[in-house]
């Protein structure tokens, strides 16, 4: 053996240099971890473009069905990301599930509406916005939709980086806009149709906070505040389970059934309100069961709330699934049945491998960008815990039940998080008004001073101009995009 080998120093120098490889090694894993989710996404992007390519049933294979596919995929990825986390958002932030738990949740319950109770039919211009006789040519559909189709996608992918919950619905409705203007002028859209959607900007957030509000001050007088808290759960528990199952049953029914049989209004609240009884009958004994041996406070109501929250939030995945997953990919479908017949058609059937694209987009980018927005949804607005988070949960359902009824067009998106709003508010106005009140039986040096009390708000102000921000410009903001691609795709080809 040499001397060299047998110095210490050289075994010193050859333990740092090895010290430095594992740095290295760790570094190189530190830098990677982030580039996992984009590259999944890519080869999903990728594999939808190819599996077009196959299932178009047309030689030779059609590149703008192609370059479709594609975008529908990244789309479908963006919902993922962004509008399933206001379905599970509050349950997660409730800790009534676990992160991991409501991805799995969503994937499975979202792309099982999506695949089952997704409508077979969409309406190519999304909601009549722009009537089918104003573009001139195919051609200049099928670069209108695709726009759309890019546009929107491009605005949901910004919109879940700033961390704002945006409806994907309006986002396809301000892209379809957009492309309509850019290609056949501001005659060519529906602006009564318009007005009704820039309605449902306020009416779907405040009555979807108003519901969930109302529920959580029920829930409050007849629960919280009550000596016997056990007692009075075990009587109110039960009749909000079969509040929840009726209107589930009844939204369900009217919304999620559509491809099987066609239900009207008074049909649907029939079965919600026979289910509903149903549930509330069976939950009796249930809930007197699970309440024995609780201690009479507060964190023992959570353990009675915890099962229904985490059903009512698939029950919620289920729905979006059945009906807005069918919304995103409308224009990817329009675009295939123009180029498979060469006409504009103002209802489309849908393919079953394009619902496949938008229920496995959806579930791809759940798992990979979910995680983020579920957290803002969750806890970052305000505090939920699974009493607040069922509330949230009830309200949906409701509120899009109630905007049926009155024929207004409403956001599931903006229904959610109004109603994450609604709680938080109300939390604010309950509190201010017990420290009033016991405010009056304080001596003036233990009252709180003003500027503390505005510290204790529990809506966080910030989110909350961040999200009405983002909300307000949404259809404008994607309508803006899509008529630059349109002029852009439209410049390319000609």
């Amino acid at each position: 053996m040499s001397n060299q080998s047998q110095d210490p120093d050289h075994f010193d120098t050859l333990d740092r240099d090895l010290h430095r490889l594992s740095h290295l090694e760790t570094a190189t894993q530190y830098v990677a971890r982030p580039m996992v989710a984009p590259g999944i996404s890519l080869a999903f992007i990728v594999i939808a473009g190819i599996a077009a390519g196959l299932f178009y049933g047309q030689a030779p294979i059609n590149l703008v069905v192609v370059a479709a596919a594609v975008f529908g995929a990244y789309m479908a990825l963006n919902i993922g990301a962004n509008d399933v986390a206001n379905n599970m958002g509050p349950a997660v932030g409730a800790n009534a599930l676990t992160m991991g738990g409501a991805i799995a949740i969503a994937a499975v319950f979202e792309s099982a509406g999506a695949l089952l109770a997704g409508g077979d039919v969409v309406s190519t211009i999304s909601k009549g916005i722009i009537s089918p006789d104003a573009m001139d040519t195919t051609r200049v559909f099928i670069w209108a939709m695709m726009a759309a189709l890019i546009s929107a996608a491009l605005w949901v992918n910004l919109a879940t980086w700033i961390g704002a919950p945006v409806s994907t619905t309006h986002s396809v409705v301000g892209g379809v806009m957009g492309a309509g203007i850019a290609a056949a002028g501001f005659a060519a859209v529906n602006w009564p149709t318009m007005g009704a959607i820039a309605a449902s900007w306020v009416i779907s957030p405040v009555l979807g906070g108003v519901v969930a509000a109302g529920f959580l001050w029920f829930i409050k007088a007849r629960i919280i505040y009550r000596d016997d808290k056990i007692a009075a759960a075990r009587v109110w528990v039960p009749v909000l389970i079969g509040i929840m199952t009726g209107a589930f049953s009844a939204y369900l029914a009217l919304k999620g059934l559509k491809r099987i049989v066609k239900i009207d209004m008074s049909t649907a609240l029939m079965i919600g309100l026979a289910l509903g009884v149903i549930a509330w009958l069976v939950t009796i004994p249930l809930i007197r069961r699970q309440s024995q041996g609780l201690e009479n406070r507060n964190k023992s109501l959570k353990v009675l709330f915890g099962v229904p929250l985490v059903i009512s939030a698939a029950l919620l995945s289920f729905a979006h699934g059945a009906n807005d997953v069918a919304n995103a990919v409308g224009p990817l479908a329009a675009i295939v049945h123009a180029t498979a017949e060469g006409g504009i058609s103002a209802k489309v059937a849908i393919p079953h491998w394009v619902m496949v694209i938008g229920a496995l987009g959806i579930s791809f980018g759940l798992f990979l960008f979910g995680p983020k927005l579920i957290r803002m949804v969750g806890s970052q607005i305000t505090k939920l815990n699974p009493m607040r988070a069922y509330c949230v949960a009830l309200s949906a359902a409701i509120t899009v039940i109630i905007a049926s009824w009155l024929g207004l067009p409403v956001s599931s998106t903006h229904i959610a998080v109004g109603g994450v709003f609604g709680v938080g508010f109300f939390r604010e106005w309950d509190a201010e008004r017990r420290l009033r009140k016991s405010a009056e039986t304080r001596p003036a040096e233990a009252r709180i001073a003003p500027e503390e009390r505005r510290r204790r708000k529990l809506v966080r102000r910030s989110h909350f101009m961040t999200v009405i921000a983002a909300w307000v410009i949404t259809v404008p903001a994607a309508a803006v995009m899509s008529a630059l691609i349109f002029y852009i795709l439209n410049a390319i080809v000609t």
